[in-house]
Parts: structure tokens; C-alpha cells; sequence
């Protein structure tokens, strides 16, 4: 049995939701025109480091046109010629500028890893055996030794204080940073994480890398809440949480009515 951030996240968000999505099978949402946009930059900044020679835009293109041919019927039926076309544009730009950013921000490293897969074991938190499944977008390495983890977001404008700020947003590279160093025996102090924003419709500062901090308090409580999600869930508890409903895909739904 494993659990990833984003299911973590969703048990956060409602468990009977987690229930339907992860131990029932059902899946409503299948992607969009945002996920789609998302993945072809994500692969195309993984590629372009891992290779120089890399024609950005092209790779955009290829891997956007190809991700929104993958969306379910539903999904491609609300594509319009201007979606697809401001998308293209904006995918292209941010396409030359996303590494380069990177180099600004770390004016020297050494490239780690790209896509590092994680499957380690949660030990101590529950009674029965579960792994914590993850993908780091990007490991880097400075001079001064610091491992840095780096995580790829696509979003509109940007991001507030308050998202930046928020908990179960940053909780994600706190954990990445803990299993991180159970995986590869490194010290947590010498580990640093940063989210790095490409903004689609920014006029300015498209591309934004900052820092998130994981002390000792907050990957406490990051892993309490990972402790208490393993716990319901190896139970079987699954208690709605109607604060969620009007947001959720199965709102009235048979699934859950």
C-alpha cells in the first residue's frame, strides 16, 4: 500500500472523497486543458536540462497537442481554436525562459536528478505497512553543498501570500524533503526546497522561484497529518466532510448523493 501528496491531499479535502477516488476506483476528473498545458512544460523543462541542444518550443508544441489528443471526450469538447491558440503562445514563451530562470536563481549547480521517483517506507506513524510514493520535478546540488528540491508549477497570474504560505501547499516539499533524505541518508539541514512558478498570463515575471522552509515544527506537523490519514484509512473511516461538498465532483452525484 502507498499514498502520494495528492492523496494525502484529497483525504485532507474530504476522506469519503479520498474513498471514492482511491479504494473505489472512481475517477470523474481525467484532465484539462490546464493539466495538459502543465505536463508539456514539465517536460519540457525536464528535457531541455537534460539536454541543450533541446528546440524548447518545439517540444511544447509536440507535447501539448499530444497531452490535449489524451483528454477524455468531455474535456476536448471545450477547447476552443482561442484557448488552444493563447495556450500555444503562452506555452512557447514560457518554454525559453523556464531553465534560464533557473540558472539566474542558482547562478551555479549541479543537476542531481529530474522526475526522482520516491517509494519509501512510512515507519512509526502506523500499524501496518505503507510506502509514500512521489516524483520530484528537480534535485540540484550548490557549491556550498546544499541539496535543493525543486518543484514545477504551472498557474495563472501567480500565487498570493496566503497560497504561499498555505499548509497543505508547502507540505508538499516538506515531505518530498523528509523522504528525500530517508532515501538517500542525507542530513535534513543540508536539504532546501522551492517551488517555481510559470505563469501564463503574468505581465511580468513569468517565471518565479522562491523558498519554502521545513524546519523540525512543521515537518512534525506535516507527518502527524500523513500519521492520521494512514490511520483512518487502514481502518476504514472515511467521514464526509460537507465543508467540501459544493466544490466537488461528485456533489449530488449517485456516487454520493
Amino acid at each position: 500500500m502507498h499514498i502520494s501528496f495528492s492523496a494525502l491531499k484529497n483525504w485532507n479535502q474530504c476522506p469519503f472523497y479520498y474513498k471514492l477516488t482511491y479504494v473505489d476506483k472512481i475517477r470523474r476528473f481525467q484532465g484539462n486543458h490546464y493539466t495538459a498545458f502543465g505536463t508539456a512544460l514539465h517536460e519540457v523543462c525536464e528535457k531541455t536540462l537534460l539536454d541543450a541542444d533541446t528546440n524548447e518550443e518545439a517540444l511544447f508544441e509536440d507535447a501539448f497537442l499530444r497531452e490535449l489528443q489524451a483528454l477524455p471526450p468531455d474535456a476536448r469538447n471545450e477547447l476552443t481554436p482561442k484557448i488552444i491558440s493563447d495556450m500555444r503562445k503562452q506555452g512557447k514563451k514560457l518554454s525559453t525562459v523556464a531553465i534560464p530562470a533557473l540558472f539566474e536563481y542558482f547562478p551555479e549547480f549541479e543537476l542531481v536528478s529530474t522526475e526522482e521517483g520516491l517509494m519509501e517506507p512510512i515507519v512509526d506513524l502506523v500499524d501496518a505497512e505503507f510506502d509514500f510514493k512521489g516524483f520530484i520535478d528537480l534535485v540540484v546540488k550548490t557549491p556550498d553543498g546544499k541539496v535543493h528540491i525543486i518543484d514545477w508549477k504551472t498557474c495563472s497570474w501567480g500565487w498570493n501570500m496566503e497560497r504561499k504560505t498555505d499548509p497543505m501547499t508547502t507540505y508538499q516539499l516538506t515531505l518530498y524533503k523528509y523522504f528525500y533524505a530517508q532515501k538517500h541518508k542525507v542530513n535534513p539541514k543540508d536539504i532546501e526546497t522551492h517551488f517555481a512558478l510559470l505563469k501564463r498570463t503574468a505581465k511580468k515575471d513569468v517565471v518565479e522561484i522562491f523558498r519554502v522552509t521545513s524546519g523540525p515544527k512543521k515537518t512534525e506537523n506535516a507527518l502527524n497529518l500523513l500519521s492520521k490519514a494512514l490511520y483512518n484509512i487502514n481502518k476504514g473511516t472515511f467521514i464526509k466532510n460537507k465543508l467540501s461538498c459544493k466544490r466537488c465532483e461528485f456533489y449530488k452525484t449517485p456516487e454520493c448523493p
